[in-house]
């Protein structure tokens, strides 16, 4: 059955609450189906009740699973998947916000900034339409603060702020090279004394800020009485708390309860990695899936041994000398003979299978992902600003694309 409110336009006033209610719905119901990570289990609970797609999803090989990894909903598998899918797809779709066009970046700013960013940087300057013109621009956890300087016009004024104080300082000589008068300040915009920064007539913006620190804007700026602000948020698994901390009152109230493991979900898709970092990538996790078969046959205890990650060298090493190593870090008993090239091959083999189980899960990322972008919504709404949420790009430039834009009358 349709989801009330769900449907592929820009969320705004009602259809935000109806659409958050309608995700949570649908994301605690199958909760069994996405949180059990595939990672760390040789067997998910949700097999037993749908064996035959799990033995398509097994059957299937790793290539299969690249194929497939941004675009699961399209997948032909076995039932409940494509049920769930369709209802993925609907819950999950946002409109695009409206762009406009913007004048041309003068000073050539965009020499200093890769490519992909820049794209990212226009794509969202061009979605942010206030009901009056900006006169104080505060580019929050900024970095070099290239989206401040595309944004400065005559006549505005833009303070950056950066936790680090070598991009601060590479920030200011870029805006002196550029002559465009911007203030870079350091701040650790956790801290304290960041509140003080914020006043009423600055208009905040973040793109790609992670988790702790997106919020802590919102939650700044609508204290600081701040009438405008844009967001686009990143890495919600980036908290200081092990188990999530909902924001708005109504998402205070669900019954869906988040771990960091769970919010690490929507950053799990990738479009940017080339063929040489996936092939590292692929490579020390199915040795990490061999050493699991390995730990567990050696502790005899069928469970998932948490391993820390391991610098890159570590696979120039031999498969054997791998596992001889971490066996050694996690202090387990002397590893003794074993067929070092049939374990390889298993954890190859575990590979592929985890992989394309994952796509069971990737149907939750983006419908976990809009949840949690609507429940900072919702928050700005019960502190009186009139929210759009939308996307302000396609996903191949990243799939990190819903921006949120704040109003207050």
């Amino acid at each position: 059955m349709p989801a009330k409110g769900a449907d592929s336009s820009v969320l705004t006033g009602e259809t935000l609450l109806a659409r958050f209610m309608a995700l949570d719905a649908f994301l605690i119901e199958h909760q069994a189906l996405w949180k059990p990570r595939p990672f760390t289990h040789l067997r998910l609970p949700w097999e037993t009740s749908y064996p035959e797609l799990a033995e398509w999803l097994r059957g299937r090989s790793l290539e299969d699973a690249e194929d497939s990894h941004n675009q699961p909903c399209l997948l032909d598998a076995p039932e409940p998947f494509a049920s769930l899918a369709a209802l993925s797809l609907e819950l999950g779709s946002v409109g695009e916000l409206p762009a406009h066009t913007l004048e041309t970046a003068g000073h050539r700013l965009n020499v200093d900034v890769p490519g992909r960013k820049w794209q990212q940087i226009e794509a969202f300057a061009s979605r942010l339409s206030f009901t009056a013109p900006p006169t104080h621009w505060l580019d929050w956890c900024s970095g070099k603060g290239h989206l401040g300087r595309r944004l400065l016009q005559t006549g505005q004024q833009l303070t950056c702020l950066e936790y680090d104080p070598a991009l601060v300082s590479a920030g200011q000589a870029l805006s002196q090279r550029h002559q465009l008068h911007a203030l870079h300040v350091e701040q650790d915009v956790l801290a304290p004394g960041a509140a003080s920064l914020l006043s009423a007539s600055h208009t905040p913006v973040a793109l790609h800020a992670c988790g702790d620190l997106h919020v802590r804007l919102i939650q700044l700026a609508s204290v600081a009485g701040c009438k405008q602000l844009a967001v686009a948020p990143c890495c919600y698994n980036r908290i200081s708390r092990s188990e999530y901390q909902p924001v708005s009152s109504v998402a205070a109230r669900s019954f869906l309860q988040l771990n960091i493991e769970d919010l690490s979900l929507p950053a799990s898709e990738t479009v940017t990695a080339g063929a040489r970092v996936r092939r590292q990538r692929d490579t020390s996790m199915a040795r990490r899936l061999a050493f699991d078969l390995l730990q567990r046959r050696l502790r005899g205890v069928d469970e998932y041994l948490p391993t820390p990650s391991l610098p890159s060298a570590w696979l120039d090493t031999s498969f054997a000398n791998y596992c001889h190593h971490l066996a050694a870090l996690k202090e387990l008993s002397t590893v003794g003979p074993q067929d070092w090239s049939a374990l390889e091959a298993a954890g190859w083999q575990r590979l592929a299978e985890v992989r394309n189980l994952e796509l069971l899960r990737g149907l939750f990322r983006r419908p976990l992902e809009l949840w949690l972008i609507l429940d900072r919504a919702l928050f700005l709404s019960e502190q009186g600003y009139t929210v759009r949420l939308g996307t302000f790009c396609e996903t191949p430039l990243t799939p990190r694309n819903f921006l949120l834009l704040a109003e207050r009358p």
